[in-house]
């Protein structure tokens, strides 16, 4: 498989953006301007997704398998022990992520694979007429989401304040749940799957749901299936992709999670100095 697009900016510690099913990295836009204040973003494509191709044939695109291939894009650009972010599908991909390499730290935006045994009927019937609707429709749903009412109509079970989202972003949800030719894969292959943390993965996690999140709903959000010791966020007034909701909410938790992992890290390291000193 060739190699994943992206989208680079900033400086500082390396936060990798993992998007949900359906759309690209271009779903992040809404809060790369603000994180790139305080990090080096890399905006991921994952493989049938946006610009990057699927993978090889014959590869079931579950998400261990896209957490590979993200954890090979990573390595190829030299990259060790980033903060990952990813929302719904992206943050259980962030999750396999953890299982395989070194992560700084995990931000969960409404993640998916919180559910008891395989994918809820519900998730799955409303992906599929999503994705329907897009296909069918792309044309007139891109000229629709230029009016407030259109983008209400048109995003409202996947984000809160609809209204609030740029044309420029709305029109490409469309496009890219439209185009992607990895979606109808990457959904079955989830159907049967769900995460559940093994023993001995230690990485500060940070998990948020929307308030207005339609999307995932009760019985999918068993966070017990998590690795110990998650800290929990509300995004109030959000929806289950909320980046265009409260953009500076969304970056203001990402960079506060960041922190708690880097002050952390140094007690721990002053904790073992301190240690080896006294022995």
């Amino acid at each position: 498989m060739a190699g994943l697009a992206f989208h680079r900016t900033g400086t500082g510690p390396p936060l990798v953006l993992l998007h949900g099913i359906g759309c690209s990295h271009r779903v992040w836009s809404p809060v790369v301007a603000a994180l790139a204040e305080h990090f080096d973003v890399i905006a991921v494509d994952l493989p049938g997704f946006g610009d990057s191709p699927p993978l090889a044939a014959g590869v079931e695109p579950h998400p261990a398998a896209l957490a590979d291939a993200v954890a090979t894009f990573l390595d190829g650009l030299g990259i060790v022990a980033p903060i990952v972010a990813g929302n719904s599908l992206g943050g259980w991909i962030a999750l396999e992520l953890a299982d395989i390499r070194p992560t700084a730290s995990l931000v969960l935006i409404s993640p998916a694979g919180l559910w008891p045994r395989s994918t809820p009927l519900y998730n799955r019937l409303s992906l599929r007429g999503t994705r329907w609707l897009a296909r069918t429709w792309v044309k007139p749903l891109s000229r629709l989401v230029n009016h407030r009412f259109g983008r209400a109509l048109v995003l409202r079970q996947i984000v809160g304040r609809p209204s609030q989202t740029s044309p420029d972003v709305a029109r490409a949800m469309v496009w890219d749940m439209a185009t992607s030719p990895g979606f109808d894969a990457t959904l079955d292959a989830t159907r049967d799957r769900r995460y559940l943390a093994g023993p001995g993965l230690e990485v500060p996690i940070t998990v948020a749901f929307g308030s207005r999140d339609l999307l995932l709903r009760r019985r999918s959000r068993h966070v017990e299936q998590l690795p110990p010791r998650p800290r929990f966020e509300t995004l109030a007034g959000c929806g289950h992709v909320p980046m265009s909701d409260d953009p500076l909410a969304v970056a203001a938790l990402m960079t506060a999670a960041a922190r708690r992992a880097s002050s952390q890290r140094r007690r721990r390291e002053a904790c073992s100095i301190a240690g080896g000193v006294a022995s």
